[in-house]
């Protein structure tokens, strides 16, 4: 059965049924009892049992591995390294051997997790062709189950080509970070035209085969709107508590990211102080002498 066929078997408007614990909680996503590598298949069936999921970025194998055994289902190799691992000011500057990279990585960090991977700035707006070239790179040579792209009418045939070659696609609508140039950032779908325009874009990436797809800084109603219209899962990231699931960057998450944080991440923890304070007390304990100490040397 192909995966459209699959989601397919879902009535419209599936995810918007209550919430809460599954009736069959080993196979919960979060916190399930299966071992084995998650699959687009399970996001499907999850989405039919009204089950809420978390996803995290990851972007090497130690932190891939710590949210692994946290049981996170779903983990995001986004180009958003770009702004918290490489050092760029926007995701624009991602390249694929960039991605590629980083993606091995995660997939080698990880047993049970769906690693997703993104495809790029400019590794699919040529068409579907380009798409299903780098798509097939990251599915080969990093061992991703899945890629996400931008966009929502306008990459309608590369979702349909990369889904028809057995590529299972996430898209992402709302606000789409590698378009930064053209629409800053800010909440998109205010406004009658707007909204209209996101609900097109949903059903669009929908009706090609998508087996989910993230919102991005759009209004609460209007994403709730969008969940209950779909039967594949949304996924939330300054959308309101309305979608299927949550997506976070994990440095946003655990408070490394410096400065002002974005309105809608919660910090779980503050590892910027902590990491900062045990490099701190490693170089007062050098400077003064009293590390290495007797323990730490041999004899």
């Amino acid at each position: 059965m192909s995966l459209q066929a699959a989601q397919n078997q879902s009535p419209a408007g599936a995810s918007a049924s209550p919430t809460g614990p599954s009736a069959d909680s080993s196979k919960a996503l979060y916190g399930g009892k299966s071992t084995r590598r998650i699959t687009v298949h399970d996001i499907a069936a999850a989405t039919e049992r009204g089950e809420k999921w978390p996803m995290l970025t990851a972007y090497d194998a130690m932190t891939a591995s710590v949210f692994d055994e946290a049981g996170i289902p779903v983990m995001l190799v986004g180009d958003s390294m770009g702004n918290v691992h490489l050092g760029y000011e926007t995701t624009v500057p991602v390249t694929m051997d960039e991605i590629a990279m980083l993606s091995a990585a995660v997939v080698r960090g990880t047993k049970r997790a769906l690693v997703v991977a993104d495809l790029p700035f400019g590794s699919y707006q040529e068409g579907p062709v380009q798409a299903l070239r780098n798509a097939t790179r990251l599915v080969k040579e990093s061992g991703v189950g899945a890629v996400k792209l931008e966009g929502g009418e306008r990459s309608y045939e590369q979702i349909r080509l990369l889904v028809e070659a057995g590529i299972p696609v996430m898209a992402h609508i709302g606000l789409t970070p590698q378009s930064v140039n053209a629409m800053g950032y800010r909440v998109q779908g205010r406004g009658e035209e707007a909204a209209q325009q996101l609900l097109r874009d949903a059903k669009a990436v929908q009706d090609a085969g998508a087996f989910a797809v993230v919102l991005e800084l759009v209004p609460a109603e209007l994403a709730a709107e969008v969940t209950r219209t779909l039967h594949i899962p949304t996924v939330g990231i300054g959308a309101g508590s309305g979608t299927d699931a949550q997506v976070l960057v994990y440095t946003d998450m655990v408070g490394l990211t410096g400065g002002k944080v974005p309105r809608f991440t919660k910090q779980y923890a503050n590892l910027r102080q902590a990491l900062g304070d045990a490099a701190k007390e490693f170089a007062e304990e050098v400077v003064g002498g009293t590390f290495p100490a007797a323990e730490h040397t041999f004899h």
